[in-house]
């Protein structure tokens, strides 16, 4: 029931140097929610990033990138992690939101398959759990949108945190 406008911000995505996953996502989605406001306007912004043994695992450059990071998360445990932020002009309200997943054994050839139906290559970690590859994952402890990519539970409890009245109960 909402009304709004979708803006890619031009926000410098560059990790800082030793920057927590966490820390990382959280100041990307203020940047962005603070980028492009107006006055009248309450922006949000978000980020996701996969993080694996403290590594940020961005988007694949390309398909070798790709299968690497594929096969890295290949039969193990790794995190994803959303930044969402509001910001009015005045206040930013920020949360981070970090979900466990596991994916099952992925082989090369899996790997190389999937690269080339195009769906990993504008996506954190080289995944898209909505599609294709929501076959590797055997299991996710965490918010199942979080891994989507926007929190949808937290971002309603920050909306009506941030004292936004157009949220419906």
């Amino acid at each position: 029931g909402l009304t709004f406008e979708i803006e890619p911000a031009d926000v410098d995505e560059t990790p800082q140097a030793g920057e927590h996953a966490e820390n990382y996502v959280r100041r990307l989605a203020q940047s962005k929610a603070q980028a492009l406001w107006r006055p009248g306007y309450l922006n949000l912004g978000a980020d996701t990033i996969v993080f694996i043994d403290g590594q940020l695992l961005g988007k694949p450059e390309n398909e070798t990138h790709c299968i690497d990071m594929l096969l890295q998360l290949s039969g193990r445990i790794h995190q994803v992690a959303t930044g969402i932020a509001l910001y009015d002009g005045k206040e930013t309200w920020s949360e981070v939101v970090t979900s466990n997943v596991l994916f099952r054994s992925v082989t090369r050839r899996e790997a190389k398959a999937y690269w080339t139906t195009g769906e990993p290559q504008d996506k954190a970690g080289a995944y898209a759990i909505q599609g294709i590859a929501g076959a590797f994952v055997k299991r996710i402890n965490g918010s199942c949108s979080n891994v989507v990519g926007l929190p949808l539970y937290e971002t309603l409890a920050l909306l009506r945190g941030s004292g936004f009245t157009g949220v419906q109960s």
